[in-house]
């Protein structure tokens, strides 16, 4: 007898992990982009986006808070030139 087929996984691989971390970057970006809208600010708005973007197609918890962090870093750092 043969054992049941494994059910398919979705296109990432989705632990624990990478569930908390999307939720967690997900959620700041979010904030991020209503930030900028509301106060008419275009890094805040653009990082937000990114942010929300990055929490969705990055699979690895690990790049996806290294490249979450670098956007904040981004966006503080292009705030304060103009």
């Amino acid at each position: 007898m043969e054992p049941p087929a494994e059910t398919p996984l979705l296109p990432f691989h989705i632990t624990s992990g990478t569930l908390f971390a999307s939720l967690l970057w997900g959620s700041v970006g979010a904030g991020m982009f209503i930030y900028g809208k509301k106060q008419h600010s275009t890094p805040a708005l653009i990082g937000g986006i990114a942010m929300i973007i990055v929490s969705y197609f990055v699979p690895d918890p690990l790049w996806m808070s290294v490249s979450s962090v670098a956007l904040i870093a981004g966006v503080y750092f292009w705030s304060r030139q103009g």
